[in-house]
């Protein structure tokens, strides 16, 4: 009997510290959405970017999580991750492991279709992908932090994370997955630097002309390379600004009539080859440091605002290959600005930018102009 009893306290205990964890959904979780219904899920939901951007945040907490439940021992009953994928009718069907460390840095995600008839889903909303790659980024814990800094240092020195094992292992996962589902039907998404690898697996797809949608939260932008050429780029502006007050014919010299021709026309391909393609999102905070070149102006202006006319009609019109979401909260502790937990936050107010950023110019454009000449 008091084998028994001693038993129940032990598992009243557990369920208690499950249910009061302060990592669990309904306590960390987006407390402005619930669970929709079949009618608002079919009309609505995911055609929303809010709703989108809300749930892409909680896939990469989710996976987080499942690295930190592996680290704590914890059961399939009191496991946090699970938590983070239900509301949303999606499951894990593949977690992808570090050899080295054993560790889980990202997961393949699938619209559970059993649960969503359930709840009398009958059908998987337009909008909502069929396997979503999430990428968990940097956790500061023994049997993680090894691996995990290798990559950051990778990107700080060489603004790549090309020649990571995990780079590899994700790029050839997400290849298989499309192999079987279609482009259309996949999208990746990661935080800090999962976003980082999110991105490098995005721009190695995009240059074989394969496009997927990607949510990238707190993408990191500081390397030694980035800083080098944001001094050359203030250089370069002066230039500009020089050969600007020349007489305009001089700009022209030695270019001939189809040589400007061409110009033109492969500036409108480019414009409406961006405009059929799906556009990274990308969502940055301007307190945190890690992320902030992406905020970075081309050219030397002061600003990427624009109004909301102006950079709806430029979006319409695919004169941009990404979109730019900017957080701005003044002074703000960089843990703050930096953490994944404010992308599903009930009082986010940001503003969408225009892509005429450096590090964005650079990484993202010429894309979309390599494959309009294929």
């Amino acid at each position: 009997m008091n084998t028994y009893w001693s038993f129940r306290k032990k598992s009243m205990e557990r369920n208690h510290s499950f249910h009061h964890h302060p990592k669990a959904f309904h306590v960390l979780g987006p407390q402005h959405i619930s669970s929709p219904g079949w009618r608002e899920l079919i009309s609505s939901s995911w055609k929303d970017e809010s709703y989108k951007r809300i749930t892409m945040a909680c896939f990469v907490q989710a996976v987080y999580l499942l690295e930190l439940d592996r680290q704590e021992n914890r059961s399939r009953e009191t496991a946090l991750a699970p938590q983070w994928l239900t509301p949303f009718k999606y499951k894990l069907v593949e977690v992808l492991v570090d050899e080295r460390d054993g560790s889980i840095f990202a997961a393949v995600l699938e619209w559970d279709q059993a649960a969503a008839l359930a709840d009398f889903i009958p059908v998987r909303p337009t909008g909502a992908p069929k396997v979503v790659l999430a990428i968990r980024g940097t956790l500061l814990r023994n049997p993680t932090i090894r691996r995990d800094i290798e990559d950051d240092l990778r990107y700080l020195a060489w603004e790549s994370l090309k020649g990571s094992f995990r780079f590899d292992r994700v790029l050839a996962d997400i290849k298989s997955i499309i192999n079987i589902q279609g482009s259309k039907n996949v999208s990746i998404t990661g935080h800090s630097l999962g976003a980082g690898f999110a991105l490098e697996v995005y721009k190695a797809l995009a240059a074989d002309g394969t496009y997927i949608e990607a949510h990238l939260f707190n993408p990191p932008s500081v390397s030694l390379a980035m800083s080098l050429r944001i001094l050359g780029g203030k250089a370069g502006f002066v230039w500009k600004r020089f050969k600007s007050m020349l007489p305009s014919n001089s700009q022209n010299l030695g270019k001939g009539a189809d040589e400007a021709a061409a110009e033109v026309t492969e500036s409108r391909i480019t414009s409406e080859l961006k405009q059929m393609l799906p556009m990274p999102h990308l969502y940055v905070n301007t307190g945190d440091y890690i992320c902030y070149y992406y905020n970075y102006p081309d050219g030397g202006q002061n600003s990427i605002f624009h109004s909301n006319k102006e950079k709806e009609a430029k979006l319409r019109n695919g004169q941009t290959g990404v979109k730019l979401f900017v957080v701005s909260k003044g002074k703000q502790r960089f843990l703050e600005a930096h953490r994944l937990q404010q992308w599903w936050s009930d009082d986010l107010e940001f503003q969408m930018a225009l892509n005429n950023s450096m590090l964005i110019s650079r990484q993202l454009n010429s894309l979309y102009t390599i494959n309009s000449s294929s």
